[in-house]
């Protein structure tokens, strides 16, 4: 049976004085889980942390350690952070006072934002130290927008040409590149270069999916989206493949329910979802979600793509063409 978001969170504000939630008590019995993460040969939950700005609406220090915490123990094993989410680091350096320990249990992920390829060695090395670890599994370059920034990043001494050589030097294990901007962008990208992973915008409100006549339309005649232009690249380059802005924001909640989202997002072929949650009830609930994920039929996700995209596709991709979490 599906739940919203607002009727879990109900739910267990009437169970409030029990010593375990129901969520809790699933996580503790049953594991969160995990798929190959493309070539890389590393297996993750498949359901990741997202440390950006939903994660840093925890104000309070204690709160946000207490929440990642809460993460790794419901059983998330992959945590997204990158370089700016946060004044000075901020996200980095919660993450690494909470990974002690538990580094070895963990696939950590962060980004490198800056186009200078003369610090990119200087900006990672910051990053390790604000983590605390010697190295990371994965670096992305962070948020690709345009053909000119492509350039950029391709460009001779420029990022791309150094994050080789620190994964040369064992700084990172993989090497990777985000994108919510644009899709055909993105694809110019994959199709350059063999990046180990890629992390992109993937939900149904922007897939561009509408009825046509005797069913939904080809896929070629869909306005771009990440699902449809940049996912097929990756997958047959056998890339690692991380989806982010699976709410939108949150934005959808109110249009379907979380697990309807979710479960969208994971039948596709990617290796995990990357949710912001910030609060703890959301890490118990998608928790919750994640471990009874089955995938949804193609005509489920036809129904919930026209649904959603009629309604929110434009606006979506105006807003995540100039969207920074930072």
């Amino acid at each position: 049976m599906s739940i919203s978001r607002r009727q879990f969170l109900e739910a267990s504000a009437i169970s409030g004085l029990s010593a375990v939630s129901p969520a809790t008590a699933i996580a503790n019995t049953t594991p969160l889980p995990t798929r190959l993460l493309g070539k890389t040969g590393a297996h993750v939950s498949i359901l990741a942390m997202g440390c950006g700005s939903r994660y840093l609406m925890y104000q309070e220090e204690e709160k946000a350690l207490e929440a990642l915490q809460k993460a790794l123990d419901l059983g998330i094993t992959y945590i997204d952070t990158a370089d700016d989410y946060g004044k000075d680091r901020l996200s980095e350096r919660r993450v690494g006072k909470v990974i002690k320990g538990r580094r070895q249990t963990l696939f950590l992920a962060t980004k490198l934002s800056n186009r200078d390829g003369q610090q990119a060695a200087r900006l990672v090395e910051q990053s390790l130290t604000a983590l605390q670890v010697d190295h990371v599994d994965l670096i992305h370059i962070h948020s690709l927008t345009t053909e000119d920034d492509l350039a950029a990043i391709e460009a001779k001494g420029g990022v791309l040409e150094q994050m080789l050589k620190l994964r040369d030097q064992k700084m990172t294990r993989f090497i990777g590149i985000s994108s919510h901007t644009d899709p055909q962008v993105l694809k110019m990208a994959l199709e350059r270069h063999d990046f180990d992973c890629t992390q992109m915008a993937l939900n149904g409100a922007m897939v561009g999916m509408k009825s046509g006549a005797g069913g939904m339309v080809p896929n070629e005649a869909m306005p771009p989206s990440f699902e449809t232009v940049a996912l097929p690249v990756a997958v047959r380059k056998q890339m690692g493949v991380l989806a982010i802005k699976i709410f939108a924001q949150d934005a959808l909640v109110t249009q379907a329910t979380p697990e309807k989202l979710l479960f969208y997002t994971l039948s596709l072929p990617v290796a995990a979802a990357v949710v912001g949650m910030p609060k703890l009830e959301h890490i118990e609930e998608n928790v919750q979600l994640a471990k009874r994920f089955a995938p949804l039929h193609k005509s489920e996700m036809e129904r919930i793509s026209a649904t959603l995209s009629l309604k929110n596709k434009a606006k979506l991709d105006l807003f995540f063409s100039t969207h920074v979490d930072a």
